[in-house]
């Protein structure tokens, strides 16, 4: 018995701009738990136990076939349209059907018939065409039967899981493979053509998998078990089935609700949010804890969502899926692995099943609407639904999803200073050399030194402290500096934006005869200069080939946090653990300007120029400090060791509800006002210094504090499209990376792979903005492309972890610094430095590669290259 007509009606709760149900089949016995079928347009599912009725929803006329004595427990649609093939399997058979065959025959008053390719294979759970429509994947029992679509014969018998097999499919860019998924809670990936088992997962979880995807544009697999845990497994290859990601949707869904939440906005006409919203925040009453069984993993056509230009772009390149549960229906975005969009079937009043036995979704969607089936968990009932993609997003993601931010960030500065921005502020003020009174000289004549000439050649007086007996040889002469400044000298030219990223291992050079971890690196703006801080409180500054050491600071007390390149590359900026912030002179070894300990309170995390070299930028604290400054340099032997350079505190900003800063980034190859901060609340904030004020922040970025944020700064040497300097990345231990757009404050992508357990493992973007460099805990380096997150190189050889990456910002060379993965932060070997062709690495020793450089901690008679 079916009840016919438009279930939604305008005077219900139902609201036909999200979700209709088109018709409603009642039958004799509960078909809940077994497999759906949906097309284009047809609907396929078992009725009154051995009849298989397909629906069609151009003529809304249900066709009934007879040919099962058992209940029907699966149903496949074929994946040719044309003839359209269906198959259904019962315990005592398996029958493949000709829809257009078949329906012509009930119009001529015959009895339709399929073709019987299968019998007595036992209780059937799941039912997949090949990608040719020639085979047919029977799950029965224990057991994958590969049977001939055209007759009954058994091609192959696949006998291996512990448990009852739920769900296979076909992988169709490699011939004959197979995978499937089991109650015995493991994967497997076969040869169907031979028979033979190609790979075995280990155990997953402690519940059944229920479901499983194969995505053929990004090659990966998706599978999902009874408690709501989805697994993302890589196929390329090289990757040997690595896991990707592993999702919670429990709290993917309480997340998502407590975003709808707060954005303020109704999420539908007639809809209860509290219902919806099953969180803290918006339902404190009790509520019972229920499971989230993954019924179904469907491609879900996003694209229809999407209304204007820069959210068409940004979606072309990524996928999204739904996922079916008892519950309702969800839409998670494989880039980011967040969820996009949740129906709840309870929600809606006019909806026939509040609770779902199985479910099947159509893969295409028609005039931006999705035909759903699905079966009542606990009553005889088959529901037909519509799913209008467009509204669903619309009620749920105006906000957050359109709408990131109400005023649009841009880290490119798209208006003039404004007159009580701090930045104006601080440029008005021309801060000048200090005078004499400043200094507290009271006469002229005591100023004066004792011989009065600018340059003495006596006794020598006025030379350094020996103090400085136990620093690194750095007598370095002005010819030979001038040397290395012409033979390293590059000429100008554009930065290959269609480059290869760095694969080959090209050299190395020791930095210190002793174990020293290397904290931070950092190229010149014109590539032609590299800055290494180490842990034993010294900065050296290489050229790029690493073929010497061209100078080296050592007045820190403490392990190095920072450095960083003036625009102009005449100053370097450091920051150490001895709450200290000095700016050196590339020229010689002696800073020019000293913020001491009386300045901060805390260590000086993180410090560098801002806004074309007009001021410094440092993070203490819970705070980041803005500073206007003046270098003043002396030529006369006896005034230079009087600091001539003066620096004022322009403003402070508080970062909101955290006890410390972890990461800044700023631009300054170019005027920004914005500023990306992250604290140990696991937040982002974003500043913008025109308006002096916090602009937007980010809560929860990741599952742990944020240690790097990485932004796309470009480099002189490219051009890069402006909307694409508005993205960054960010990164945190055992989170993977994240990269965001500041115009929707949105995780874009996410990139996993690679190890950071133990450290903080640096990262660092290409100046062509395509490709992102990571180190890793398992000894390698890790490269990605920006549209994948997949990791497309992975360099290993290493004898530690990789703690830090940088590009050369004018060709494609990178470096890597290294420390060793023991939880010391000391380095048991001597470290070397080293090249590789595209690639290098650091950690007492430098490598560089001609692409990248690496850094890396090994002995020094011991060279690997890189695999």
């Amino acid at each position: 018995m079916e009840s016919g007509g438009d279930r939604c009606s305008a005077e219900g709760s139902c609201n036909p701009d999200v979700v209709c149900e088109k018709h409603l089949f009642k039958s004799k016995l509960s078909e809940s738990l077994v497999q759906l079928a949906c097309s284009h347009h047809h609907c396929a599912f078992p009725l009154n136990r051995n009849e298989l009725c397909i629906w069609n929803t151009a003529t809304a006329q249900p066709l009934r076939l007879s040919g099962h004595h058992y209940s029907i427990s699966a149903v496949s649609f074929g994946s040719k349209p044309n003839p359209l093939l269906v198959c259904s399997a019962s315990h005592e058979r398996v029958i493949v059907w000709d829809l257009d065959e078949c329906t012509q025959k009930v119009q001529e008053g015959l009895s339709p018939r399929g073709i019987v390719i299968g019998t007595l294979l036992g209780m059937v759970l799941h039912v997949r065409f090949g990608p040719d429509d020639q085979q047919v994947a029977v799950c029965a029992g224990n057991c994958i039967y590969m049977l001939s679509a055209k007759n009954e014969a058994v091609l192959a018998e696949l006998d291996g899981h512990q448990a009852p097999v739920t769900a296979a499919e076909f992988c169709t860019w490699e011939k004959s493979m197979l995978i499937s998924v089991s109650e015995d809670r493991t994967f497997k990936v076969w040869d169907y053509s031979t028979g033979q088992l190609i790979y075995q997962s280990g155990v997953l979880t402690a519940f059944p998998l229920l479901s499983l995807l194969i995505d053929e544009k990004n090659k990966q697999m998706i599978t999902g078990c009874a408690e709501g845990q989805l697994w993302i497994f890589s196929l390329i290859t090289d990757h040997n089935y690595r896991c990707i990601a592993l999702i919670n949707l429990k709290k993917e869904q309480e997340k998502f609700c407590s975003k709808v939440w707060k954005s303020g906005k109704e999420i539908g006409k007639g809809r209860n949010t509290s219902k919806l919203c099953k969180t803290k925040n918006t339902r404190p009453e009790r509520s019972v804890e229920t499971s989230l069984p993954i019924l179904l993993i469907e491609h879900c056509d996003f694209l229809v969502c999407f209304h204007n230009e820069e959210n068409i772009s940004s979606a072309l390149n990524t996928t999204y899926f739904w996922i079916g549960t008892s519950t309702g229906l969800l839409i998670i975005n494989l880039a980011n692995f967040e969820l996009e969009g949740f129906l709840s079937y309870k929600d809606y009043s006019d909806l026939s099943i509040r609770f779902a036995g199985s479910c099947a979704l159509a893969r295409k969607a028609v005039n931006g609407k999705v035909l759903c089936l699905i079966t009542s968990m606990f009553e005889d009932m088959i529901a037909v639904l519509e799913v209008n993609l467009a509204g669903l997003v619309r009620t749920q993601q105006s906000d957050f999803l359109l709408c990131g931010n109400k005023k649009s960030l841009s880290v490119i500065a798209r208006c003039s200073l404004l007159t009580n921005s701090p930045l104006c502020k601080g440029l008005k003020k021309n801060l000048k050399e200090p005078s004499s009174k400043t200094l507290g000289a009271k006469s002229m004549v005591k100023n004066q030194p004792l011989v009065f000439h600018n340059k003495i050649k006596s006794s020598g007086y006025t030379s350094a402290p020996q103090m400085t007996m136990f620093s690194p040889n750095n007598n370095l002469k002005k010819s030979e500096v001038s040397k290395w400044k012409t033979t390293c000298r590059r000429k100008n030219k554009e930065y290959p934006l269609e480059s290869y990223p760095p694969i080959k291992y090209e050299k190395e050079i020791s930095v210190t005869s002793k174990p020293t971890r290397i904290c931070c690196i950092q190229y010149s703006g014109d590539g032609e200069m590299l800055a290494c801080g180490l842990a034993d409180k010294a900065v050296l500054i290489f050229n790029s080939n690493l073929t010497d050491t061209c100078n080296v600071f050592s007045d820190h007390d403490g392990a190095i946090n920072s450095v960083g390149w003036s625009h102009n590359k005449k100053w370097l900026v450091s920051a150490s653990e001895d709450r200290t912030l000095r700016v050196w002179s590339v020229c010689k070894n002696e800073p020019v300007l000293i913020l001491g300990k009386e300045k901060f309170h805390k260590t000086v995390r993180f410090a560098q120029f801002y806004f074309m070299d007009a001021f410094i930028l440092l993070c203490c604290g819970a705070e980041f400090h803005l500073l206007s400054f003046h270098l003043g340099t002396t030529k006369d032997d006896l005034k230079r060791y009087k600091q001539r350079s003066v620096c004022k505190l322009v403003q402070k900003f508080p970062m909101a509800s955290t006890m410390e800063i972890t990461s800044l980034s700023a631009v300054n190859d170019f005027y920004s006002h914005i500023v990306l901060t992250a604290g140990s609340n696991r937040a982002l904030e974003v500043f913008d210094l025109n308006a002096g004020c916090s602009a937007a922040v980010i809560p929860e970025a990741h599952t742990r504090s944020v240690y790097q944020i990485c932004q796309n700064k470009g480099s002189s040497f490219s051009t890069q499209q402006p909307e694409a300097y508005n993205l960054f990345m960010t990164t945190a231990a055992n989170d993977g990376i994240k990269l965001w757009d500041l115009r929707t404050l949105r995780c874009e992508r996410r990139f996993e792979g690679h190890s950071s357990h133990c450290y903080p493992c640096g990262i660092a973007v290409s100046p062509c903005g395509r490709f992102i460099a990571s180190g890793s805990d398992d000894k390698c380096a890790y490269i990605y492309e920006m549209h994948s997150s997949t990791f497309s190189h992975k360099l290993g050889g290493h004898t530690e972890s990789v703690i830090n990456v940088a590009f050369s910002p004018s060709s494609p060379q990178g470096r890597l610094d290294r420390v060793t993965a023991e939880k010391s932060v000391k380095v048991i070997e001597p470290a070397v430095l080293r090249i590789v062709a595209r690639t290098t690495d650091l950690c007492n020793t430098v490598t560089t590669l001609r692409d990248y450089t690496v850094f890396e901690a090994e002995s020094e008679e011991k060279t690997t290259e890189v695999q």
